[in-house]
């Protein structure tokens, strides 16, 4: 009976022995095998891997996935123009050497984090205290995360951290200056659109003095053009009358004198005083007769 209790005690102690030399890598995590408070391997491959017992060795994870500094309470800044804005920014940071990473903030992500955002706050002060409002929330707002990137990654790097992403969520002003801020950005727009409505007037009046000419002109050209060809044709109507005319001389008095007719005759109330022996009257007498 002795013995068999020997031996199970002896299987449990192997089992148990074996435990503590089985260790699994999860893919979410790297693995650090210590052995007497030194960094013996770097584990980032999952799987299962085996280890001396404790006190030998001992393994510590380290978080593997990428993750997030999502800062609740937005920062105030001031810009070149001594105007105080508020910003509101996120970082995205993983694990890039976890050696180093345990050497220095001994595998805290507490402790990276509030590396990464005294970091990320010292960057931001040096890029919008040479800046003016208007550069930080639009006009220089993609410069400004460069510069905010490039330090904070210099910075990382120094505790095996591999920034991926560092952006500004939200610029906005300070609640005692927006009013100000918002008239004055009021005015001036309303400059910049009397300057442009009274560019406007004056290209209008340009185009419309233009085209003023222009008509004048064409009207001229039109005119002279009708003048020449009305000559013309009264040239050519007059040639053609002397023509006619002159084939018979005796017709073309009979119809002259039946055009003075309808012309002096042209109402019922018209009348002429002259001498009816007179040639106006010549072809109203009898044929013949002189």
């Amino acid at each position: 009976m002795n013995r068999i209790v020997a031996v199970v005690a002896g299987l449990f102690l192997l089992v148990l022995l074996g435990s503590t030399m089985i260790f699994v890598v999860d893919q979410r995590q790297h693995g650090l095998v210590f052995a007497l408070g030194e960094i013996r391997r770097v584990i980032s491959e999952p799987g299962l891997y085996f280890k001396l017992p404790p006190p030998f060795q001992n393994v510590v994870f380290v978080e593997k996935r990428t993750l997030t500094i999502d800062n609740p309470d937005a920062d105030r800044f001031i810009t070149r123009e001594k105007q105080n804005v508020v910003v509101d920014t996120y970082v995205k940071w993983r694990v890039a050497d976890p050696r180093v990473f345990f050497t220095s903030v001994a595998g805290r992500a507490a402790s990276a984090e509030d590396r990464i955002s005294r970091a990320l706050r010292d960057g931001l002060n040096n890029e919008i205290a040479t800046r003016t409002v208007n550069e930080v929330i639009s006009g220089a707002r993609e410069q400004v995360m460069a510069g905010v990137f490039r330090r904070v990654t210099e910075d990382a790097k120094q505790i095996g951290v591999q920034i991926i992403d560092v952006r500004l969520r939200r610029v906005d002003f300070a609640e005692e200056i927006r009013d100000s801020v918002f008239r004055r950005m009021e005015s001036e727009r309303k400059a910049i659109a009397s300057e442009r409505r009274s560019t406007g007037a004056a290209e209008s009046e340009k185009i419309r003095a233009n085209a003023d000419r222009q008509r004048e002109g064409i009207l001229a050209q039109a005119y002279r053009r009708a003048q020449g060809i009305r000559g013309d044709g009264d040239a050519r109507s007059a040639a053609a009358y002397a023509s006619a005319f002159g084939q018979n001389p005796e017709f073309a008095s009979f119809y002259r004198s039946l055009q003075a007719y309808r012309e002096s005759f042209n109402k019922s109330s018209d009348f002429i005083i002259a001498d009816p022996q007179s040639d106006f009257f010549k072809y109203f007498k009898a044929p013949n007769r002189r």
